[in-house]
């Protein structure tokens, strides 16, 4: 066992005082000489007699005294004098403190950038990419485990150390999550040319005329009913015959004649990446449920047939089943100015066509 100096000392001491009163009762007990004490009432000197018995009480009383006080003295050194490795560790442990608020610190910014990368990634690639946002729930998911810091707890700083842990943990789940949407993104741009090619993204049907779109997407008065709808698509004047083409590669959902809804002979095509695109009032269907289309490839022709007050191509487009302006998946047809000329007239009041 290694002793410390303040220890050391107070242990020599007490064998000091040990050794003292060992050396005087036991060494002088044979040879202990006669000893008297004066009478101040017979006015002469009276032999003192020393039994063993206290000389052993006397050795004994100042033996304890001696342990007492070297134990109060041990004591007070251990409680208020600081020995030299007492002083290191204490160094140590205000360095582990210093670097556990530096890594707090590094945590900190860390927990900044990925912060960043997760709104790019959710509010840029994603966007770009047609992909929903991660939801907030799923990237702040807490760890597991109603123990897993009980280890650290029982320690004086405790509180320092489970709130590092608990960070750490908190980066690491969110860096799989962001691992795993940058996984997602990497596949949607492999496969960025075929998403392409399957967004919508021409007019229905061959019409660089725009005053010939005779109904725009959004509230409108109904041809028969004269009361204000919501018209979920945009109808293209056109004569009986003119070719209808599909605005992008996709599969033929639904092709049957006198579809609901009034929608007449219908066509459905799913372009994959929750886009949908539907055709309705066609006179001829080209095209039959389960077939691959590709984009500009003709699948009927302009009719008049069901729900119709003349001759036109009712065009939707729908994403996650939710219809959208049809205006916004023309730009592979429009010019700049083309696309602002058609935005203006899809302002003006007007009445559908179906």
């Amino acid at each position: 066992m290694i002793v410390e100096p303040s220890a050391k000392l107070i242990i020599y001491l007490i064998l000091q005082v040990h050794e003292f009163y060992f050396e005087r009762f036991f060494i002088s007990l044979p040879m202990s000489k006669v000893k008297y004490k004066f009478n101040k009432k017979s006015l002469t000197f009276d032999r003192v007699q020393t039994t063993f018995r206290k000389r052993l009480l006397y050795f004994f009383t100042h033996l304890s005294t001696g342990v007492v006080f070297a134990v109060a003295v041990l004591l007070l050194a251990y409680n208020f004098v600081d020995t030299p490795k007492m002083k290191a560790q204490n160094r140590e442990i205000d360095q582990m403190k210093f670097q556990y608020r530096m890594l707090n610190d590094q945590l900190d910014r860390v927990t900044r950038v990925i912060k960043d990368l997760q709104d790019r990634d959710d509010n840029i690639y994603r966007v770009i990419f047609e992909a929903e946002p991660i939801p907030s729930s799923v990237r702040e998911a807490g760890i597991g485990g109603i123990d897993r810091y009980e280890k650290l707890k029982g320690y004086s700083n405790e509180e320092l150390m489970v709130e590092t842990s608990k960070k750490m943990d908190k980066i690491m789940g969110q860096l799989y999550v962001q691992s795993k949407s940058f996984d997602e993104v990497f596949n949607l741009a492999r496969n960025k040319e075929q998403m392409l090619a399957s967004i919508p993204a021409i007019q229905p049907v061959n019409n660089k005329d725009l005053k010939r779109i005779g109904s725009y997407f959004g509230t409108r008065v109904d041809p028969f009913y004269k009361v204000r709808k919501f018209h979920e698509g945009m109808d293209f004047s056109a004569a009986v015959g003119t070719e209808v083409y599909a605005t992008g590669n996709g599969t033929i959902e639904f092709a049957a004649r006198d579809g609901e809804g009034g929608y007449g002979n219908e066509v459905i095509i799913d372009h994959g990446y929750t886009y949908r695109t539907v055709y309705a009032h066609l006179s001829r269907i080209f095209v039959k449920p389960g077939q691959k289309i590709l984009r500009g490839q003709i699948i009927g022709y302009v009719g008049n047939t069901g729900k119709s007050t003349s001759p036109h191509l009712h065009y939707e487009v729908r994403k996650n089943m939710i219809p959208l302006n049809p205006i916004y998946f023309f730009f592979n047809d429009l010019s700049p100015e083309q696309f602002q000329m058609m935005l203006d007239l899809s302002q003006q009041p007007s009445q559908t066509m179906d």
